[in-house]
């Protein structure tokens, strides 16, 4: 049976929220089940921050990647929808339960997601935000026209980063991300941009996405890489092999993105799901009609242990990320309040080292079927930059 706390305990609950800004009913939620035992509620507050190679953020993060639909209407990859001011609002409220990570990149929207986090996060929220935002696809940087492949010419990055401080209405980018390595552009002509924002001010720390692993040692070299970011998730699992160890030898904060396997591990997918044209998922070959119904006895086994330590599948996957390495923060994206608040709840869940064991090896006896993306996206990620001359 839960434990009430008592007035007292409500009152150290709300001092220790206001110390560590996180929301008080995070911690009032751990008390309450602070007499369970772990394999059923497994809640800590232990998790209020963790460190993320040189920052200091809440567990989970939000991802703000988000598209326009219509004059006022807001899209995700998955369409799900809300408005511009639900967008801010939803922003604002992930701030008040604790959150201060932000995840978005300037070709979201394009330019749209960076505008409307630069909204939200004005006054006093920007103070306790860590704002993290990526460049480095070929973009008319006037209009956000695509154009094909890459960018990552240093005059480009420059001009990059000057509208990216203007539409998220601060005056530094805690953390600079290079959307794709370029093939053309040796990373050090890159990171030497880099170091040049960083000695004015205009960017604090950098990290690379879905990088080559030379191309991480040879960044690393010219300036501490913060952090690196990469599909990962049970769904996906690729980083374990090599991108860990990397991030772990060098001292480098890991995001997983998609870290709910793009819903599949939400429970909201099922072997006969379809998606629409205008859903990122119609071109992922893991979601495709012939391989879903292979790949659902890991959403089955997401919702067994999820009944089994009391929490939704969302929550258990999650925590399941968060419980890898202690320098892993995932970036959930939503449009949904309620499911923002229910990814955050995760922050408190905990594994044993039994709890931990089993499951693993639960997911790992489990083939996925079908590519993690689609051709051209795929051939875009694990890119080593060319030498320099």
């Amino acid at each position: 049976m839960s434990t009430i706390p008592t007035d007292s305990t409500r009152r150290r609950l709300l001092a220790a929220a206001t110390t560590l800004g996180v929301a008080p009913w995070l911690l009032s939620a751990c008390a309450r089940t602070a007499g369970a035992p772990a394999a059923t509620a497994g809640r800590s507050t232990s998790a209020v921050r963790r460190r993320l190679g040189p920052l200091e953020v809440f567990p989970i993060g939000l991802g703000v990647q988000w598209h326009p639909s219509g004059p006022q209407g807001v899209v995700d990859l998955y369409q799900s929808r809300t408005t511009r001011q639900g967008g801010v609002a939803l922003i604002q409220r992930a701030t008040d339960l604790g959150v201060n990570f932000f995840d978005t990149a300037e070709v979201y929207g394009p330019f749209m997601s960076e505008e409307l986090l630069g909204e939200a996060l004005q006054g006093s929220r920007r103070e306790r935000a860590v704002i993290s935002t990526k460049f480095g696809f070929n973009m008319d940087l006037a209009t956000g026209q695509r154009r094909p492949g890459v960018n990552s010419r240093p005059e480009h990055v420059r001009r990059a980063v000057e509208g990216q401080l203007r539409r998220l209405r601060t005056d530094r980018i805690d953390l600079l991300y290079q959307h794709r390595v370029d093939p053309a552009v040796p990373i050090e002509d890159v990171v030497g941009t880099i170091k040049g924002l960083i000695r004015q001010g205009k960017v604090l720390h950098y990290g690379l996405s879905e990088p080559g692993l030379q191309t991480v040692r040879r960044a690393h070299r010219e300036h501490p890489v913060a952090v690196i970011q990469n599909e990962y998730s049970m769904l996906y699992r690729g980083p374990e092999a090599q991108v860990l160890p990397l991030c772990e030898e060098l001292g480098i904060g890991f995001v997983p993105w998609s870290p709910l396997g793009m819903g599949f591990l939400a429970g909201n997918v099922s072997a006969t799901s379809r998606f629409g044209q205008q859903d990122f998922r119609a071109a992922v070959p893991r979601f495709a009609p012939d391989a879903l119904p292979a790949n659902m006895a890991l959403a089955d086994l997401v919702k067994t242990w999820a009944a089994r330590k009391n929490v939704t599948p969302v929550q258990l996957s999650l925590a399941w990320l968060t419980a890898q390495k202690p320098w892993i923060v995932p970036i959930p994206g939503t449009t949904n309040v309620a499911h923002l608040e229910e990814n955050v709840a995760a922050a408190a869940i905990t594994f044993s080292t039994a709890e931990l064991k089993e499951l693993n090896a639960a997911v790992a006896a489990i083939p996925i079927r079908g590519a993690r993306l689609s051709k051209p996206v795929l051939d875009a990620t694990g890119v080593e930059a060319p030498p320099k001359r």
